[in-house]
């Protein structure tokens, strides 16, 4: 493929709490640069943003008016052959949208054009009420950080609904990153030829040196009630080892209801958990909400990681549909689900590592990527 020049623009998401969106940017930014594009990553950083007292007032006002910080000026500088949106919230305006006129796609991370708290889920259960039509229903909830003023000026700027917002009209193409994300949009509104689903991707994963016996189960993620820790340990046998890797607000509570075989390892970074995937016996993922595509499953099909997945998220689905673990119901007993996956899944391993190296790989991610930016830009795949 011919070389482009292309901008990518993302706000990123604060440190304090480690955004998986914030990875695959970094991760997608690289790619293409060593795919031989000539890349200008146009950020915003809340990290830094966030050290003003004005900052607060500021944010609110860019979410509610679409008005604010623009990369016009950036962009206009580069001169990209396109420019790939990831995120704008809460740093960049998105009134800008409308004065470029370029090709310009958009990844669809997570649902924030549909729900205030962008993960269609309330109170530790799915919720769709916003995208039903009741365009106000996270206000009165408080859905953004459990408060309703907070939650104001996300919902203004949702109240025309997906097709109403500048940057879901404007892009080219809109890419999602799973099947029920992809249902989700259309279901939304949007018109299935402008979605793409291009999932996520990872590095290849580290050796495994450390000789573990692959008998303990590990959750790793953000203790939140959306991502179901707690439903999962009040259901978690007493002689079952289990590992929990992250932390949150939920994490004095997740310790109080813990039986005594799991351990909590505390919050680890990136380069550590991939070192340490491939010494369990498989993933535990609970979440409570639909979910985007968490780059833990990515990671942890790298390291040939079977996964047990409860029914309502996209990775359950990915689960069913690829073969890669076992999906539970809810209300199923989960010590049999897991003595038997305790069987199964040591077989499974050398599948997960295929199912990886098929589908969400740099190169595979890379593929996808450069046919949807042809296409974009109206050039045939073919052309030198």
């Amino acid at each position: 493929m011919t070389p482009l020049r292309i901008a990518v623009v993302h706000s990123f998401y604060s440190s304090g709490q480690p955004s998986g969106e914030n990875e695959a940017v970094r991760d997608q930014v690289r790619a293409l640069r060593h795919a031989g594009h000539e890349v200008a990553l146009v950020a915003a950083h809340t990290d830094t943003l966030a050290r003003s007292r004005l900052y607060p007032v500021r944010a609110t006002v860019t979410v509610a008016s679409g008005r604010g910080r623009s990369p016009i000026a950036e962009l206009r500088a580069f001169a990209p052959d396109l420019v790939h949106v990831h995120n704008l919230f809460p740093n960049f305006g998105r009134g800008w949208v409308r004065a470029w006129d370029g090709p310009l796609v958009a990844t669809l991370h997570n649902y924030r054009p549909l729900c205030a708290g962008a993960t269609l889920s309330r109170d530790g259960a799915p919720c769709t009420s916003c995208l039903d039509g009741d365009r106000w229903a996270g206000v009165r909830h408080g859905c953004y950080r459990d408060s309703r003023l907070a939650t104001a000026p996300l919902a203004w700027a949702n109240r025309r609904g997906p097709t109403g917002d500048p940057l879901m009209r404007r892009a080219d193409r809109l890419i999602v990153v799973s099947e029920l994300g992809r249902r989700t949009y259309l279901r939304a509104g949007i018109a299935a030829d402008r979605i793409a689903l291009i999932p996520n991707f990872v590095d290849e994963p580290a050796p495994r040196t450390d000789g573990a016996s692959d008998e303990r189960w590990v959750f790793a993620g953000r203790l939140s009630p959306e991502k179901g820790s707690l439903d999962l340990l009040r259901r978690w046998p007493e002689s079952v080892p289990l590992d929990i890797i992250g932390d949150g607000e939920l994490l004095a509570r997740a310790r109080a209801t813990a039986p005594s075989s799991v351990r909590f390892l505390g919050r680890l970074d990136r380069a550590e958990l991939r070192r340490r995937l491939p010494s369990y016996l498989g993933l535990v993922f609970p979440s409570r909400c639909l979910e985007g595509a968490p780059l833990v499953q990515v990671e942890a099909l790298a390291a040939g990681l079977p996964i047990l997945a409860f029914d309502g998220s996209s990775v359950a689905e990915s689960v069913r549909s690829l073969g890669t673990g076992t999906a539970v119901g809810w209300g199923d007993p989960l010590a049999p689900v897991l003595a038997d996956a305790a069987e199964r899944f040591p077989a499974l391993r050398a599948h997960c590592r295929r199912v990886f190296d098929t589908y969400f790989t740099e190169d595979a991610w890379l593929r996808q990527v450069e046919r949807l930016y042809h296409e974009a830009l109206g050039i045939s795949p073919l052309a030198p």
